[in-house]
Parts: C-alpha cells; sequence; structure tokens
C-alpha cells in the first residue's frame, strides 16, 4: 500500500519492509531501481515531467523526510515512517553479510567513497564491499566504471551523486550493467565515511534533520526554497 503526492507514486513501506522488497529484487535478478524521494526533488518533478516519469517508472519509492510525510497525511493517507538514503544504506549493510550481498559504492568527492567502504567494513564484519569508485570521473573513465561494476557483479549499487543526478544516471545505465537493485543515496558516504556529522537523534526523531543541515550548511537555503512551494501545492491538491 502507498499513496499519491502530486502525481508520484510513494510506496506505504517501513525500513524492514523496505529491505525485505530489496531482497525480493536481488532474488528475481531483474534490474529495479529505488528512489528515496524527498519534497525538493519531488516538488522539482512537478516542473520537469522527464523526472516525474523517471519517479512512476522506479520499482520503489520510499518516503525520503518530514516533507513527504506531512503530504501524505495532509492528503488522508498516511505513510509508516520516513525510509531515507542514510537510513536504508545503514539497514543494508547490516543486513548483508547474513545474505551474502555485494555491495559497490559510487560516488561522492575522491576518497569519500573508500573511507566509508572501510567504516562499513569496520562495522559490519563479513560485508563485501566489491568496490568503490568516485563521482568526478571523465566520460572516458565512466566507460571503465561501467565495466568495472560489471566484472564486480554486486547485488547492490549504491549511487551518491545527488538527486536527480544520480536517479538520471540509474536510469541510463542499470539495464547494461547486470545489477540487481540500484539506489541513489545522496549524501549518505560523506556521513558514513565521517566527513559529514548528521543531525543529533532527537532532532532527526522530531523530524527536524533538514534544520540541522541548512544550520551546518547555510548555502542549502535556496534549495530549501522549494519547500514552501512544495507545501502550497499539497493545500492545494487537498482542497480539491
Amino acid at each position: 500500500m502507498g499513496t499519491t503526492v502530486l502525481g508520484a507514486p510513494i510506496h506505504g513501506v517501513t525500513m524492514e519492509e523496505a529491505v525485505n522488497r530489496i531482497k525480493e529484487f536481488i532474488e528475481a535478478g531483474s534490474p529495479h531501481q529505488v528512489i528515496t524521494l524527498n519534497a525538493e526533488i519531488l516538488y522539482r518533478a512537478t516542473r520537469e515531467p522527464e523526472l516525474m516519469d523517471l519517479i512512476r517508472q522506479a520499482d520503489l519509492v520510499t518516503p525520503d523526510g518530514a516533507g513527504i510525510l506531512w503530504a501524505a497525511r495532509k492528503l488522508g493517507h498516511p505513510l509508516p515512517e520516513r525510509v531515507t538514503g542514510i537510513d536504508l544504506t545503514l539497514a543494508i549493510a547490516k543486513e548483508a553479510p547474513a545474505h551474502g550481498w555485494r555491495l559497490f559504492l559510487y560516488g561522492g568527492a575522491p576518497g569519500v567513497a573508500e573511507k566509508a567502504a572501510h567504516n562499513l567494513r569496520q562495522a559490519h564484519p563479513g560485508i563485501d564491499i566489491a568496490g568503490t569508485a568516485h563521482g568526478y570521473l571523465s566520460p572516458e573513465e565512466q566507460e571503465e566504471l561501467k565495466e568495472q561494476i560489471r566484472q564486480a557483479r554486486p547485488h547492490i549499487l549504491l549511487v551518491a551523486l545527488g538527486a536527480p543526478k544520480q536517479e538520471y544516471w540509474i536510469r541510463d545505465n542499470l539495464p547494461a550493467l547486470g545489477v540487481p537493485v540500484a539506489i541513489g543515496v545522496g549524501g549518505s558516504f560523506d556521513v558514513i565515511s565521517g566527513n559529514v556529522k548528521r543531525a543529533p537523534v532527537w532532532m532527526q526523531k522530531a523530524h527536524l534533520e533538514w534544520l540541522y543541515r541548512l544550520i551546518k550548511e547555510p548555502r542549502r537555503y535556496k534549495r530549501m526554497l522549494a519547500l514552501p512551494k512544495f507545501m502550497a501545492l499539497v493545500l492545494k491538491e487537498s482542497r480539491r
């Protein structure tokens, strides 16, 4: 079960259910795209038909952020909980050793994916990180990356290029990579590597993680301007 917000389908899954769905995708073997959707990107999709089509075609769309949960409640179809990119990444890493899942980390600044992989290996002994690559590759290096991924044969490809760039990259490349699951995970590698500190747990539980990030990165304020516009669209839809 799930709901539709401003034309985008969002699955009403808990974190546990999302991981189980990913397990099913891996067992199926065919390529599946997972999107963790926040209000900013959904608002952009209302103005970018190609992005909206991409979201609609994804195999799993989870609610990433308080804005999506608020919108679903306002439209009368509440969702159980947030399933963010970072939390989904950590949940997958926790389960991976038991299931023998191989992961590939692509994205972030040079050195970040490698450091994130090191920290995941420290936290989850036995986890199989099949490869890493940073997100600043030349066109020639892109072709080498694709071959590297095909050779590594990961079950899950985590792509941290920032939304929606990562979603477009997955859409365009996943069919030829032979990977069962690809997920856009935004800035997750920065957090896992320790380069960026996450909001305190109380702020996460209070759905104020966006405020913490804005305080830490004031340059994000322009991106945040999409939130009141998103809310206005949701309120308009709720009155219909």
